[in-house]
């Protein structure tokens, strides 16, 4: 395409940013509660509101009564570090890693843990052999890789007679994929990827042999406050009521709720992992319709409905930093280059607080973008 005449229709929301993502439709601050603001947080209202919030979050995600949930400080990046520090050094330890993130827990292992864990990769766009997994050891992964575009499938190559425990960082895949409970024993989130909340605040999801190890291992390294879940040898069970380590803000608190209420408006989980099925089909339409476009996890079936990852041809940082930037300078889409350390590429989020038609109207725009820079 040569013609460089702007189109006439903008997405209604170009709100296409990997985190924070996309508020939900109709967002307005008007509609946050706020009569926990300016109250304590181990006030009955706070309490109330923050115990709330967790019922929601297992409501919707269909979390099993046998997982405890706690908001924890830190964002996802919190929640998995404590998990990290709580947890390792009580059996040796393998760590997936198929793009940043993934390879930042290898770090974690190896530099600040002192572990030598064994660690499976594979490059941006592409899945690890899963088969190599011994289930002997403690695993950690995320399920979503948010910086590749690349997830794992299912939970079936997870081992149910598993002796250690999986770890999963699940911030970009919870609310849009099927998580196998069974096979988690730690799972992790934000409010700010696929619900559009705000950041700063991580969900720590245990299952009954996280606590177990919890109460039955103390690691050999010292813990920071903010990490610490148990006391006496026992789980501090008032975390995963709405007693928080730190202070939190109630103000991140309310508008995960408004979110959450959101998605029961919209059919709950399965209407939620439905909206994202609807946009990243959107988007593959609007990719197989070019040649210029791909997607960088070239296999389908390990393909993320949230965080899709897109390859331009020919095109190296400097030329994505511009694409991006003419988008934005229309007011067309928001943050849509790849992530720094990944190939030179865009990223279009398309979780569920996304709209599909803003999705389907943001086709035109990428061949505007294109066809501008062309010459």
């Amino acid at each position: 395409m040569t013609d460089t005449n702007v189109p006439a229709r903008k997405p209604a929301r170009p709100f296409f940013s990997s985190g924070p993502c996309a508020k939900p439709p109709g967002w307005s601050p008007e509609k946050l509660a706020t009569e926990s603001l300016g109250r304590s947080h181990r006030s009955k209202i706070g309490k109330a509101r923050l115990g709330y919030c967790i019922d929601l979050i297992r409501e919707v995600l269909q979390v099993p009564d046998t997982h405890r949930i706690g908001i924890v400080p830190g964002s996802d990046t919190g929640a998995v570090e404590m998990a990290m520090w709580t947890m390792l050094g009580a059996r040796p330890v393998t760590t997936l890693a198929w793009e940043s993130f993934g390879a930042g827990w290898v770090t974690d292992a190896v530099k600040q843990l002192k572990i030598d864990p064994t660690v499976i990769e594979a490059g941006y766009g592409e899945l690890p052999d899963l088969a190599q997994v011994d289930w002997s050891n403690d695993v950690i992964f995320t399920w979503n890789g948010t910086t590749s575009g690349v997830c794992v499938p299912n939970g079936d190559w997870i081992a149910a007679d598993r002796e250690g425990l999986c770890i999963a960082d699940a911030t970009s895949a919870v609310f849009a994929q099927d998580i196998a409970w069974d096979k988690v024993d730690v799972l992790t989130f934000s409010w700010q990827k696929v619900l559009g909340g705000e950041g700063a605040h991580g969900v720590l999801i245990l299952g009954p042999r996280a606590v177990e190890r919890l109460e039955s291992y103390t690691p050999a390294w010292p813990l920071p406050k903010v990490f610490r879940l148990t006391k006496g040898g026992k789980l501090i069970e008032g975390i995963f009521t709405g007693a928080t380590i730190n202070t939190p803000s109630m103000l991140a608190v309310e508008d995960a709720i408004l979110a959450l209420e959101w998605a029961k408006s919209v059919g709950g989980l399965e209407g939620m992992k439905a909206r994202a099925n609807a946009n990243a089909a959107a988007l593959d339409a609007i990719v197989q319709q070019r040649d210029w476009l791909g997607h960088l996890a070239a296999d389908p079936a390990s393909r993320s409905n949230t965080s899709v990852c897109l390859t331009v041809e020919g095109a190296d940082a400097d030329f994505i930093k511009k694409f991006a930037g003419l988008l934005e300078a229309e007011g067309a889409a928001y943050d849509i280059a790849g992530y720094r350390d990944a190939p030179a590429g865009l990223r279009i989020w398309c979780g569920a607080t996304v709209d599909t038609a803003d999705i389907e109207a943001l086709g035109p725009w990428l061949d505007w973008a294109w066809a501008s820079l062309q010459s």
